[in-house]
């Protein structure tokens, strides 16, 4: 397990573009890109606006889903699929943490009250190596 857990590090541990789903507040399923990165105790972060419909979404159903690790079709060699719940962060501290060049052009600061954190944890990471294209479960 602590290689596959390396492994899915290995993509998700640097920023990357991600597909993030989410639950309409009418059951639908709605995605879009995210930045993300994922910390050493594998929850994915990535920012967002307090008013955003994702926000709206994980506030009425916190279920969530990510599948990130392609950028190039014609290179890539794994890509993961992620299950996990979401929740909100509006933390100060955890904001200054988070806080990085890259989102300082949509905010004021770490101190914007527009500024959140989505934080999320996973319940299922399914990694698929492009060599033998077999899936294998990464659980908490």
């Amino acid at each position: 397990m602590a290689d596959l857990r390396q492994r899915i590090l290995e993509i998700t541990g640097k920023p990357n573009m991600t597909g993030f789903a989410t639950v309409t507040e009418d059951g639908a399923p709605w995605v879009r890109y995210v930045m993300a990165v994922a910390s050493d105790d594998m929850s994915i972060r990535f920012s967002s606006f307090l008013e955003s419909r994702k926000v709206s979404h994980i506030e009425n159903d916190p279920r969530v889903h990510l599948v990130c690790g392609v950028t190039d079709p014609e290179k890539w060699d794994s890509y993961i699929q992620i299950a996990g719940t979401a929740e909100v962060v509006t933390d100060l501290e955890e904001k200054k943490e988070f806080w990085n060049p890259m989102i300082a052009e949509y905010f004021e600061g770490p101190e914007d009250p527009n500024y959140v954190i989505i934080k999320v944890t996973p319940s299922r990471i399914e990694y698929y190596g492009k060599e033998n294209m077999e899936m294998e479960v990464w659980t908490p």
